[in-house]
């Protein structure tokens, strides 16, 4: 039994056929069965079903699973768990959902590469509930997200910032009251898939508004270029950090105490890179605090 067994074995769980396992831990079809056979034959169990055409994980395969995720992890953290840098150099794979790849991701990664330079932080964006199963299962390190309702015992939380929501308009749509706009033209959803377009729905069924559903789009940069066109308006996240290339949409108030969403960043608690995600933390406070994503903005935090 080896590291590279228990890593296959994984992937054919997270990839569900023996083929796509191969593709991620580059090796044949054939070498992924004869690993899984392997397995079984040195702890004497039955890891697959194989009785159906796709191999499922038997209950005993499912417990052993789980443990060989706790052993992946920890023989990836042994490194830096004992290096005297605390770990800030190598690789780490970031999470991180659409919404905060234009703004607050590639300036806080600005910051933070200035100050850590053998840093290489690998970004793998995705929607919030995709990103907390991957940090579950130890395939991400770490990941920036919209916070769900509920989180699992073994991940920390750790806010960034609080996103109202607003509606966006195309220039030529006029008007301030935000339920009359969203009577009367048309209506760009964010995908209720997003944790965002959860919030946006309670938000419209809270307020009774019906609105006429023309899109339902899950990229920011869709919807927002799909407003600037006039082909309806939307209701998204006020970006913390602006980009300097944001389209010219006008942003109405929703109210008062309009909805927010909570940006943070999640991790496993038991992980031994803590020290590289205080530093992540810290970069994205501070992108935050400066609040707009330009070439003059990287040169003056820097």
């Amino acid at each position: 039994m080896s590291i590279r067994m228990l890593r296959t074995l994984i992937a054919v769980a997270d990839r569900g056929t023996f083929s796509a396992a191969a593709e991620t831990v580059f090796v044949t079809h054939a070498a992924v069965s004869q690993q899984m056979k392997t397995l079984e034959e040195t702890w004497q169990i039955q890891l697959f079903d194989r009785s159906t055409r796709t191999p499922e994980l038997t209950p005993i395969g499912r417990a052993v699973l789980a443990k060989a995720r706790e052993v992946v992890r920890a023989y990836d953290d042994i490194v830096p768990s004992v290096l005297g840098d605390d770990g800030l150099r190598g690789e780490f794979i970031l999470g991180a959902v659409p919404t905060t790849l234009t703004g607050l991701v590639p300036l806080s990664m600005a910051l933070l590469k200035a100050r850590y330079a053998d840093l290489h932080v690998g970004l793998s964006p995705a929607l919030s509930a995709s990103l907390v199963l991957q940090v579950e299962r130890g395939t991400q390190d770490a990941a920036i997200i919209s916070k769900p309702d509920v989180l699992a015992s073994g991940l920390e939380w750790h806010p960034i910032v609080e996103e109202p929501l607003v509606l966006i308009t195309s220039p030529q749509v006029t008007g301030e009251d935000p339920i009359t706009i969203l009577r009367a033209n048309p209506f760009i959803r964010f995908s209720r898939d997003a944790v965002v377009g959860r919030i946006v729905e309670s938000w419209l069924q809270a307020n009774r508004i019906t609105v006429n559903d023309s899109m339902e789009l899950l990229g920011l940069d869709a919807i927002s270029s799909m407003v600037m066109a006039n082909l309806g308006v939307s209701i998204v996240p006020a970006a913390s950090v602006q980009s300097a290339s944001a389209l010219p949409l006008r942003q109405v108030a929703l109210a008062d105490a309009p909805p927010t969403r909570a940006l943070g960043l999640v991790h496993r608690r038991n992980t031994a890179k803590i020290r590289v995600i205080q530093e992540i933390v810290r970069a994205l406070l501070n992108a935050v605090e400066i609040g707009e994503f330009s070439p003059d903005a990287i040169r003056e935090a820097i």
